[in-house]
């Protein structure tokens, strides 16, 4: 590079006007097309990249990967274009082309249409975010991207989910992870013969002395209704987001060793099984009367009489 050259980049106003300089300095169309293959996409992948993460460490994961997408396919198509106009390639038969081809796939991907538009209601809605734990219908699993055609899902026994936007938009969405408290509820079933105000008083101790137990709100004991086999109570305890289900399996296995301790039954269904003499045939036996009667009915009935 010349030293006008480097004095005309030192004065440039802008970004555009430099690259307009870098272009110019180069000779042949060939060669510039090459100077944007080789600065051009690996600048775009980095400036969607260095967005990306400016914008998500300021606003979160899901607004960062949008920015860094709005930023990224638009230098692509740009850069896409300068090539083409370096190579000679004339534009507008292929806009008219790209126009028709357009057109023949909008009438084919009527699904993907709808798709996309599902996709920016979930954008501005933002119902979910990324690293969200969700359910949608029977699947449940923590949000990997949220893309303009479908969301990806990662299940806790490790598989790939992809669930189309529209199908998002018209299923219900149950969002695990939106608030930092979550209230676990613990169905417990005693015995008919326990004392229930006993009871109520061991499962709140349990929950007071648990350390990830919060006191506002307070664990609470309700009646559930009358079991098969037992009363039904039903404990509910507040847990942080972090040790929800740590907690919640901890609490569950301390009422187990407490029932124990303090000897409250836990009812089970109970079979009964009867072998030898009691599963005998029930015995019958016939009175004097009866017997005359059948002697009679028999002798009648005898051709030899």
């Amino acid at each position: 590079m010349s030293l006008d050259l480097l004095g005309t980049v030192v004065q440039a106003p802008s970004a555009i006007e430099f690259w307009e300089t870098v272009r110019r300095s180069v000779d042949g169309p060939a060669a510039r097309a090459g100077l944007i293959v080789l600065i051009g996409f690996p600048l775009t992948f980095v400036l969607s990249k260095t967005l990306r993460r400016a914008i998500g460490g300021r606003h979160g994961a899901q607004a960062g990967l949008i920015a860094g997408k709005v930023v990224f396919y638009p230098l692509l198509i740009l850069l896409s274009i300068s090539v083409l106009r370096e190579l000679g390639f004339s534009l507008a038969p292929l806009l008219g082309a790209a126009g028709v081809l357009g057109i023949a796939i909008g009438f084919a991907s009527q699904t993907s249409v709808s798709n996309v538009i599902s996709g920016f209601f979930l954008l501005g809605e933002q119902p979910f975010q990324v690293d969200d734990v969700i359910q949608i219908g029977d699947t449940v699993g923590r949000v990997l991207s949220v893309d303009m055609l479908s969301v990806k899902l990662r299940t806790f026994d490790n598989r790939f989910v992809r669930i189309p936007n529209e199908t998002i938009i018209k299923s219900q969405i149950t969002n695990n992870t939106r608030f930092p408290i979550r209230r676990a509820d613990l169905n417990v079933s005693v015995a008919y013969k326990e004392d229930v105000e006993r009871v109520k008083e061991v499962l709140l101790d349990v929950a007071n002395a648990h350390p990830n137990s919060m006191m506002a709100p307070e664990p609470s004991v309700f009646h559930d209704g009358f079991g098969d086999s037992g009363v039904n109570l039903r404990l509910t305890v507040w847990l942080t987001l972090e040790k929800f289900v740590e907690g919640k399996n901890q609490l569950l296995v301390e009422i187990k060793r407490r029932f124990d301790q303090e000897e409250i039954e836990i009812p089970f269904p109970h079979v009964s099984l009867y072998a030898g003499l009691a599963s005998d045939p029930f015995p019958f036996v016939m009175t004097q009367a009866e017997l005359v009667d059948e002697s009679k009915l028999a002798s009648e009935h005898d051709p030899l009489h």
